[in-house]
């Protein structure tokens, strides 16, 4: 076997040198057949003397004169392997030697016992699946460097069992989700990722060519929240949908450019319906990926099963910055944003120094909570509130001091939205790339007239909040700027 403290060009080039051995030996070393396996899990399971067919990835090797131990690793766990020279054929014997870590074997053998009572396979036969050229780290040394192990994660996987449960859990949150919603009457549908308007949400899309149509398109910003109240228009009453969308602003440990997000509306109801259905949600969520309903959050205890805290915008905004939502105007909060050190050279509109504002706010708020009595500068899609002017019926969800969902009574009254897009317009006119686009279509769809509706979005972010972990190590292959040479070639 090779000496694993040589440096990775090295070691590349003993294997491909012992690839060409192989094929001279008659191996193909990338067979296109597996013949047929069991996982190791069900093989550990099986009496002893029975005969099992398994595959997976060498993870060890141990050679002893006239025997070779292997460790075999799948999905399921992992087996150790005895080669005996007097069992195998000549060429399968010879082909061990040109074995190594990492590469992928079939075989079939015989469970027995070692002396040391360890579960093992005496193999009879193997076959060579696939030979691999780069040596795999080790889990004690190989891959410290956090860019390096979001750039090769597939090795950061198979290295880390930990880090695979998260994804498995993070499968068993959005099925959950999906199960929780279709339960109770909800509709999956898909919506278009390709908008001639970007709209559902206040956020920067990213812009792309359609070359047959000859025109720019915009990657969707929500989870196809206008599309999804036109279905409401069309006489559909609960709908949902779980995909990605893409907002082109910065990176955090809270923020991504492309996230996986799902959104309801639900017709004759409002957000005080919504409210109750998201909680019965996220208690259901914890339970069922979790198993409990408290976490530690950024060194906050977060208990789901307490009774959600109801927190007004301008009560806290007011006791935090002294200052009167519904009065203040955006000179005056520009002021307050000076003071306070917070650049505001990008930043237009009252609505957006607000919010400015209210996040700075929000990091005190340990929750469960909804936060409620938005002003309506924040909130351009939202029901305004019958009996308190400037306000509507939205809520988020907080949880350690960040949003983690949003919903609100769907505004459905045509003029109202056609005024409220103008305003976005005016911002977007004045440079707020943010600002959300005037669709014209949406506003004529308003006209046929839509139900009340009450919507809710959450994204991935809800999942790393209880991962405990920053968004960007819960996700498969975050995006990385790209290498300036393709290493070791």
């Amino acid at each position: 076997m090779e000496n694993a403290a040589r440096p990775v060009d090295d070691l590349r080039k003993i294997r491909i040198g012992k690839l060409e051995k192989i094929k001279r030996l008659g191996v193909n070393p990338y067979p296109s057949g597996v013949p047929d396996k069991i996982p190791v899990e069900k093989a550990r399971d099986s009496i002893i003397n029975t005969e099992v067919n398994v595959a997976g990835r060498a993870v060890s090797f141990r050679s002893h004169g006239k025997i070779s131990f292997v460790d075999l690793k799948d999905e399921s766990g992992q087996i150790q392997l005895a080669f005996k020279q007097d069992v195998l054929t000549r060429k399968l014997w010879d082909l061990l030697a040109l074995l190594d870590i990492g590469d992928f074997l079939w075989v079939t053998g015989t469970l027995f016992n070692t002396k040391a009572g360890e579960l093992t396979i005496l193999v009879s036969e193997y076959e060579l699946l696939t030979k691999s050229i780069r040596p795999i780290p080790s889990a004690k040394y190989g891959l410290k460097d956090e860019e390096e192990r979001y750039r090769q994660r597939y090795v950061d996987l198979f290295l880390n069992e930990d880090l695979k449960e998260t994804f498995r859990r993070k499968a068993l949150f959005w099925s959950t989700v999906r199960r929780f919603l279709v339960d109770r009457g909800f509709l999956e549908v898909e919506t278009p990722v390709l908008e001639v308007t970007a709209g559902g949400a206040d956020a920067n899309p990213f812009v792309t060519h359609h070359n047959a149509l000859n025109i720019d398109l915009y990657l969707r910003i929500s989870m196809g929240e206008l599309w999804q109240k036109r279905l409401m228009v069309a006489g559909f009453e609960k709908t949902f949908e779980i995909g990605r969308q893409f907002r082109n602003e910065g990176i955090s440990k809270e923020h991504l450019q492309d996230y996986t997000q799902m959104e309801f509306y639900w017709a004759y109801a409002d957000y005080e319906d919504s409210m109750r259905l998201v909680e019965e949600m996220y208690k259901k969520i914890a339970e069922e990926v979790y198993g409990t309903l408290k976490f530690n959050i950024g060194n906050r205890e977060v208990d789901l099963s307490k009774k959600w805290e109801r927190l007004d915008y301008s009560t806290i905004l007011r006791r935090k910055f002294k200052i009167n939502v519904a009065t203040e105007t955006e000179a005056s909060l520009r002021k307050l944003l000076k003071e306070l050190d917070m650049p505001t050279l990008d930043v237009i509109g009252k609505g957006r120094m607000l919010d400015l504002l209210w996040k700075q706010a929000r990091k005190e708020v340990t929750g469960p909570a909804f936060l409620v009595g938005h002003p309506v500068e924040v909130s351009p899609l939202a029901k305004r509130m019958e009996g308190r002017l400037g306000f509507v019926e939205r809520y988020q969800v907080i949880i350690a001091g960040s949003e983690l969902g949003n919903g609100y009574s769907e505004l459905n009254d045509p003029i109202d939205q056609r005024k409220r897009f103008e305003e976005q317009q005016k911002m977007r006119e004045k440079g707020d790339k943010e600002a959300q686009m005037y669709d014209f279509d949406f506003v004529r769809a308003l006209e046929y007239g839509m139900p009340p509706v009450t919507g809710f979005g959450v994204s991935e972010r809800l999942f790393a909040f209880l991962e405990g972990k920053p968004v960007r190590e819960a996700v498969l292959f975050p995006l990385l700027r790209p290498e300036e040479k393709n290493a070791g070639y």
